[in-house]
């Protein structure tokens, strides 16, 4: 909040500078006088005052439609980040880019101090610039990518994280040939040297690097940010995927759990990591098998407690009761045989540093069977509602549905009515 002393010293200074634009005195002049300048800086604004600041810019610059039209209007679809699974909403943002960096060209940059009073610039106006940088990188229109860099380096310098984060994004879109590319992660190099600090710029590294190939250097980088910062859950997940690339389960289950410390209520990591439990215990057989079936069972039941329509949570769950269902036969007729021949029971499975631990409680079989009646009617619940394209479930992964319909189909097991 501003004096008021201090807006009737701005007026009366203005008002007595006669070298000063007229037009420009009577902007300051209206705009101390009434009290919009207080009560935005607030961070509120009624209609009637919005009124009024439209009536008097468009009265004094009748070649502009408004000085904020650039800012209060700025379109939502602009405001919304792009996302690689959905290309219709990039094609969105970039049907809108011409409109919004046309007025932005045509936008009146004041003087200091009428820039105070009058101006563009705003929160929503530099997301929608980034959101329309990075749609028009993943589609290619280097031209509108350019521009859009051009008024962001000219707005917060080239020194500045996210600028050189955009810069090296661009070059890399541009990039014809793997020499350009290591061209580009030299730079990153460069900068790096500089300000180690600059943690945006080395994630861009490693993701330059999981392009190139190069996965054993990507790990050792993030391995280093995650030494100065261990509770960066995005790098613990990126590090993840990166274990599991180079089929290293164990590291990759641990990283997950490692995010889980940061973000206990993530459900979509718990999901996540029942899958990479469920792919590890196809290494071992019997007890260690069930071990991490069990354990599996676990993290997507808390995933599907926390998110109630989640699909891949509900299909985890199905999928991992079903094969549970089915070691726990299995290890019923082992134990039987082998009572029957009276032999010794012999552990088949791999050694591993897990056996140590305190054995994990086995899941009962009712319960079992109950988890997966639960899971097979919310998996046809979703890909009913689906597929129908219902209101609040038109958000599923077309491919997911097909995938949650073709395990239903299989018929392993029936939903007790």
């Amino acid at each position: 909040m501003h004096d008021r002393k201090e807006l009737e010293t701005v007026r009366i200074e203005i008002s007595e500078d006669h070298s000063a634009d007229s037009t420009a005195r009577q902007i300051v002049l209206c705009y101390v006088c009434d009290d919009v300048f207080e009560v935005r800086s607030n961070g509120f604004s009624t209609s009637t005052q919005l009124d009024q600041e439209t009536n008097l810019t468009t009265t004094l610059f009748p070649e502009h439609d408004t000085i904020h039209s650039t800012t209060t209007m700025t379109s939502l679809t602009l405001l919304e980040p792009p996302r690689p699974s959905d290309p219709a909403h990039t094609q969105a943002i970039l049907s809108e880019a011409p409109k919004f960096l046309s007025k932005q060209r045509n936008a009146i940059k004041l003087p200091y101090p009428l820039n105070l009073l009058v101006s563009d610039e705003s929160q929503e106006k530099w997301v929608a610039y980034e959101n329309i940088l990075v749609a028009s990188i993943d589609a290619k229109q280097t031209e509108i990518a350019k521009q859009c860099i051009e008024e962001i380096t000219e707005r917060f310098g080239s020194t500045n994280e996210r600028v050189i984060i955009f810069k090296g994004m661009y070059d890399e879109a541009v990039a014809t040939n793997d020499g350009q590319l290591n061209a580009v992660l030299k730079r990153y190099d460069e900068v790096l040297t500089e300000s180690p600090t600059l943690f945006g710029v080395k994630k861009r590294k490693v993701a330059l690097l999981k392009s190139l190939g190069k996965t054993t250097e990507a790990i050792t980088t993030l391995t280093e940010i995650l030494d100065a910062s261990p509770t960066d859950a995005e790098c613990w997940v990126e590090l993840s995927d990166l274990y599991l690339a180079q089929g290293a389960l164990d590291q990759a289950i641990f990283c997950l759990e490692e995010v889980l410390l940061v973000m206990p209520n993530a459900w979509n990591i718990h999901a996540k990591l029942g899958e990479l439990l469920y792919l590890n215990s196809n290494r071992f057989d019997s007890s260690e098998k069930s071990r991490y079936l069990t354990e599996a069972v676990r993290r997507y039941c808390r995933s599907v407690e926390l998110c109630s329509d989640y699909l891949r949570g509900f299909y985890g769950l199905k999928l991992v009761c079903d094969l549970q269902c089915a070691v726990n036969k299995a290890n019923m007729r082992f134990q039987t045989t082998t009572k029957l021949l009276s032999l010794p029971a012999v552990a088949v499975e791999k050694p591993s540093k897990t056996q140590t631990e305190a054995p994990i409680e086995a899941i009962p079989v009712q319960t079992l069977q109950k988890l997966n009646e639960l899971a097979t009617a919310r998996l046809a619940e979703i890909v009913r509602r689906g597929k129908a394209g219902e209101k609040g479930w038109d958000g599923y992964d077309q491919a997911e549905l097909l995938a949650a319909q073709e395990l239903l189909s299989q018929g392993q097991s029936t939903v007790a009515r």
